[in-house]
């Protein structure tokens, strides 16, 4: 099943204006948008409830999972991130 999640290709969308990813076209992308605003979702809730070095344990998670989030949206979507003004 491995195999099939990391096939080549784009994941998600260009913008059509501006810069960065719009929604995702297939279900890798799907997948790893719902897995990383699940991981933001419990974070969420354990930092609620958490205390001093917990919480610094959290919002390190969350720059970590947030940067691979972005590094691999960045890699996987169709025609990169760079300005656009629109469809041709």
């Amino acid at each position: 099943m491995l195999h099939r999640f990391l096939t080549p290709g784009p994941w998600f969308a260009a913008k059509r204006y501006g810069i960065g990813a719009g929604r995702p076209i297939v279900w890798q992308g799907w997948v790893l948008l719902a897995s990383y605003l699940g991981v933001l979702a419990g974070l969420g809730r354990f930092s609620a409830h958490a205390q001093g070095g917990a919480r610094v344990s959290a919002l390190v998670v969350f720059v970590i999972c947030t940067t691979l989030f972005l590094l691999l949206v960045h890699k996987r979507t169709q025609g990169g991130w760079k300005w656009h003004w629109g469809r041709k």
